[in-house]
């Protein structure tokens, strides 16, 4: 499918939301992707300025036809951020096209908590589960930690980890849902499935590299380097 597979990666600050201190400062990434063929596209993760990441899509001939949301927190879908600023997303999006929201099962609450979106909008999923996009296929992964309901994208030899999976780290677990526990069997357990030849495309730009292969990843990120749930608990569960 790799030919006819739309790609972007889109950098807040930078690709757009340019001026925004808050976009600037928090380095998030929202991804666009789809089937060039059909011309249909998804967003993953869109906040701070969706009316800028729509136009961006459009620009490129396609079209929006659903979001991904990988988990809650107000810096990947809007809401109000640290209870002070409010930040765009799905919300405001779903005011200016009408897309479903795709969300894993045990994060739909706090989604619709945080961006104040209705049952309506959501579609929930469960671990494993695909969604296709014209001809692109998407496998939606559940992996728990950073909120209860986190998941990443796999899809055409890329993993879409928001805060699961950073080049260097991995999303904190001390946020409310957040669970030590949860993330480190997501590390050692639920993400083994990906290959090392799999790339890495994380939720914020945390390191020199924007993108990285799953081999280079794991020899190199400090929290996959325990071998035993103790070890990592020890060290990473406060």
């Amino acid at each position: 499918m790799s030919e006819r597979f739309y790609f972007r990666q889109l950098l807040a600050g930078r690709d757009f939301a340019v001026g925004d201190a808050l976009a600037t400062s928090m380095r998030n990434f929202t991804y666009a992707l789809g089937d060039l063929e059909t011309g249909e596209a998804l967003l993953v993760d869109p906040a701070y300025r969706p009316s800028e990441l729509l136009d961006l899509v459009d620009a490129d001939g396609m079209r929006l036809v659903g979001v991904v949301a990988t988990h809650y927190h107000p810096d990947h879908i809007g809401g109000t951020l640290m209870g002070e600023q409010h930040v765009a997303g799905v919300a405001e999006l779903l005011a200016l096209v009408e897309v479903p929201v795709h969300v894993q099962e045990g994060e739909a609450e706090w989604v619709k908590e945080r961006t104040g979106v209705g049952d309506d909008a959501l579609v929930i999923h469960h671990d494993g589960d695909q969604l296709d996009v014209g001809a692109v296929s998407l496998t939606l992964l559940h992996t728990p930690g950073h909120t209860p309901g986190s998941q990443c994208v796999l899809v055409e030899g890329r993993l879409l980890s928001g805060d699961t999976l950073f080049i260097d780290g991995c999303g904190r677990t001390d946020f409310p849902g957040g669970d030590a526990t949860e993330m480190y069997k997501t590390l050692s357990e639920r993400l083994s499935q990906v290959s090392d030849e799999t790339v890495l495309f994380p939720g914020h730009l945390y390191a020199a590299e924007s993108s990285m292969a799953m081999g280079e990843v794991r020899a190199r990120n400090y929290v996959l380097a325990p071998k035993s749930q103790g070890e990592w608990l020890a060290m990473f569960g406060s």
